[in-house]
């Protein structure tokens, strides 16, 4: 197989159809990059991942929550990749085809890290190299664990979320949605600890309760019970039991390295990519979740479509190389009967030293909750590093724009909280 035809430009192929690979393969073909495949293994059409928790609580349908169509001239492929030959610049999928490329970019994703419960997998299975999870167990990463959950639900009362971070909180919320009573258990000392302070999550966790979500931080849940392999409860590391007929695991994700690593790709946490997002293969690419950048695996949206942007102009000819993304996240809770809680996180949301200073504006009543860090730089320039906000978040835009463009404070930096804030407490520093 001829990988490259010189009248339509180079042969790109994408091995991965989420939403870096799908925004990829648009700017690749508005850019005229070259011709694109695009090999995608999800039963589902491109879908945003961002909402959905959105589709488990059903505010959304599974339809509404697709990405745009991809243009006519994508080459559009449901396949699974397993295997890369780089010496013929070919990749070879399960359903026995071989697509030459001549780039490959590798937006594999991630997988979800399923912890080790005693009673979650068939010792038995297991040893035959099956890894089938109890009936009413779930991961919950894709539209198709959505699915799944969904149809598991009717007549299920009780439900236990393991996992405190960012996709723990939005499912345990979702089910709450659904009039299940939730369980979140969570190992860390608080709530979403890689976003939020003990304040913020403090807030958080009172929230969460307000919507019916009855959750225990430092709590490790040891085992999964079940009879004829459907779980009937978890017990935790100290004994305790909890009766459930729906566990769910967000306790992360793992780049999904496996397919790079078999081709002699250097991978550490996820597979190692330069400033022009390529691997030690110059001929191969990887971002998003599978990718790690400068030592940083993000495992974000958005600095994944950034990834994207980044290499359609790279590979159009355009020498713009990927200097690393800021991180902002955004989450919105809402439940039934209860009004909803905006949060947002940016950058380091911790001081780092002693001489970064703290400022802090807090109102119990409106339950809202603001807090940036602010560095001296060495012109002697005061620079915004991060920040966490709850409730009221009409400043975030304006500070994640400061944030963003790495911009020198012209005033204290307690005028950046204050637009239609109520204080109880002055700044603390």
């Amino acid at each position: 197989m001829t990988a490259t035809d010189s009248t339509a430009g180079p042969r790109i192929v994408v091995i991965g159809g989420g939403m870096a690979g799908h925004r990829l393969a648009r700017q690749l073909t508005a850019h005229g990059a070259g011709r694109v495949v695009l090999l995608g293994e999800e039963e589902h059409a491109p879908y945003n991942r961002v909402l959905l928790a959105e589709v488990l609580a059903g505010r959304y349908a599974p339809e509404l929550a697709a990405l745009a169509a991809l243009p006519a001239e994508v080459e559009c492929r449901r396949a699974r990749a397993v295997r890369i030959d780089r010496a013929q610049r070919l990749v070879q999928c399960d359903d026995g085809a071989a697509v030459g490329y001549d780039r490959l970019v590798l937006a594999t994703g991630s997988n979800p890290v399923l912890p080790p419960l005693r009673g979650l997998f068939d010792d038995a299975l297991v040893g035959r190299g099956r890894h089938t999870l109890p009936a009413g167990v779930f991961a919950f990463r894709t539209m198709a664990d959505c699915e799944l959950i969904d149809a598991h639900l009717p007549g299920v009362r009780q439900a236990v979320v393991v996992g405190g971070g960012l996709l723990g909180v939005s499912a345990a919320r979702a089910l709450a949605a659904r009039g299940v009573q939730v369980v979140l258990a969570h190992q860390g000392e608080h709530l979403m600890e890689h976003h939020l302070d003990e304040e913020a999550a403090g807030l958080l966790r009172a929230h969460l309760t307000e919507l019916g979500v009855e959750v225990h931080t430092e709590c490790r849940v040891r085992s999964a019970l079940t009879e004829d392999r459907r779980i009937t409860g978890v017990e935790l590391a100290d004994g305790f039991r909890l009766d459930t007929e729906l566990l769910v695991i967000a306790a992360g994700v793992r780049p999904r390295t496996g397919l790079a690593a078999a081709a002699g790709l250097e991978v550490r946490r996820g597979i190692v990519v330069d400033d022009r997002l390529r691997t030690t293969d110059p001929a191969i690419h990887a971002l998003g979740d599978c990718a790690e950048h400068r030592g940083t695996v993000y495992g974000l949206a958005g600095p994944a479509l950034a990834q994207a942007d980044h290499l359609a102009r790279m590979l159009s000819g355009r020498d713009t190389p990927y200097r690393g993304s800021r991180l902002l996240t955004r989450l919105t809770l809402a439940g039934p009967d209860s009004a909803p809680l905006d949060l947002a996180a940016f950058g380091e949301t911790a001081p780092a030293g002693p001489d970064d200073r703290v400022v802090r504006l807090a109102d119990a009543s409106r339950g809202t909750y603001r807090k940036v860090i602010v560095r001296r730089d060495e012109a002697g320039g005061d620079r915004l590093v991060g920040g966490v906000l709850l409730g009221d978040l009409d400043t975030v835009g304006d500070l994640a724009g400061t944030w963003e463009g790495d911009e020198a404070l012209s005033a204290h930096p307690l005028h950046l909280l204050t637009t239609q804030s109520t204080t109880t407490g002055g700044p603390s520093r």
